[in-house]
């Protein structure tokens, strides 16, 4: 009788060995709860620069207060791992002599989610608390026949108790005072964060990762790795700009957000199949360089990393672009996080991706080297 051969065992899944601490997400959660508006970064800037210090050799800020981190300082060949520090805001436009106050927008605020919303003003005095009025049901629906009002720049206003003119300036606010939201860092079930402005300071908080796993790990790059938290991205590009002049790098590595595509109201043919908690998002386009992108994919693939891949068209619309096109051009990759409900006060990400996305720089760039062929042809 023949003897029958045995099935082999079932793989056992490694799991892997978790990348943030205590320490680390405590660092996050101060990070997203403060106010980091554009072109008002410098609270922002000064959290991260504290978090980032024990891990780097030195540090700068650009004229506009884009920080820098940087390890071997003295190298000739330069790396760049980037995210931009600032968030959507409002600023106060027009104070009304009855006290209600009307404002612009600083970056691409979404007037729709405003309506019952809390804000801190930004005055001169400190913060003043306020709410965005909108009319009650009731009102709204007081005639059949009139068309349901809808949130626009120019019918929102904020409400902070005053019922003068004078009132609101003896409070220290003025025009220009920027205005940003309450809501702060939440965790939901089953590994998920919520919060406002992880687009992009939860870049700003895994680059600073990676610079801590490289200290921690006592790894040596053969390159000065320059860690960048640029300012102004949301209203185009200009602190990546000001910086990418200013360091001159060999090689760009960008992390920012983008859409998961299975929530309701997305059309997947348009935007790619994205999901919370399936990995890492780096993408194809003009601007993302082909062998550096090839170069990410394999790494990933050689450390179990996973990836979900995407397309981006004329542009990224990231601080990649800013990077690829600097001075005589510049390798540039973009590697993203998926981020459910983008410019809401409930941005919405995945431990697991946090994670993946600080291993999946961090091996890249022990696997860079001057030497590494980047040539097209």
């Amino acid at each position: 009788m023949a003897k029958t051969k045995k099935a082999a065992p079932a793989a056992r899944k490694v799991k892997q060995k978790q990348i943030l601490t205590d320490n680390s997400l405590e660092f996050l959660r101060n990070y997203i709860n403060n106010a980091s508006p554009v072109g008002f970064e410098s609270a922002g800037q000064r959290l991260w620069l504290d978090y980032i210090k024990p891990y780097v050799d030195t540090t700068f800020v650009d004229p506009y207060g884009t920080a820098v981190g940087v390890i071997n300082p003295d190298a000739e060949f330069k790396v760049v791992i980037e995210a931009h520090a600032d968030e959507i805001s409002w600023f106060v436009n027009y104070i009304k002599d009855d006290g209600l106050i009307y404002v612009k927008r600083n970056g691409g605020v979404d007037q729709q989610i405003a309506p019952s919303m809390r804000v801190n003003i930004h005055g001169k005095k400190g913060l003043v608390t306020g709410v965005f009025g909108w009319p009650a049901i009731h009102t709204r629906h007081s005639n059949p026949e009139a068309k349901e009002p809808q949130p626009k720049v120019d019918n929102l206003f904020i409400d902070c108790g005053a019922r003068s003119k004078k009132e609101v300036e003896d409070l220290g606010i003025h025009i220009g005072s920027v205005v940003t939201y309450q809501e702060g860092f939440d965790e939901l079930a089953n590994g998920y964060y919520i919060g406002r402005a992880f687009d992009n300071r939860i870049g700003g908080f895994m680059i600073a990762e990676v610079a801590r796993q490289l200290k921690e790990n006592r790894n040596k790059l053969p390159f000065g790795l320059y860690i960048v938290n640029a300012v102004q991205e949301e209203i185009g590009l200009r602190g990546a700009e000001m910086i990418a002049r200013r360091i001159k790098p060999n090689v760009a590595i960008i992390t920012d957000v983008t859409h998961d595509t299975n929530t309701p109201m997305i059309n997947k043919m348009i935007e790619g199949d994205v999901m919370c908690g399936k990995g890492p998002s780096p993408c194809y386009g003009p601007a993302v360089h082909n062998k550096l992108l090839q170069f990410v994919i394999d790494v990933a693939e050689k450390k179990n990393i996973p990836l979900q891949m995407r397309t981006v068209s004329r542009s990224t619309g990231t601080d990649t672009d800013s990077f690829a096109y600097a001075n005589d051009g510049c390798p540039s990759v973009l590697i993203s996080i998926p981020l459910r409900y983008m410019h809401t006060t409930v941005e919405m990400l995945h431990r697991d991706d946090i994670e993946n996305t600080i291993r999946l720089m961090h091996e890249t760039l022990l696997a860079l080297t001057p030497k590494t062929n980047l040539s097209y042809l």
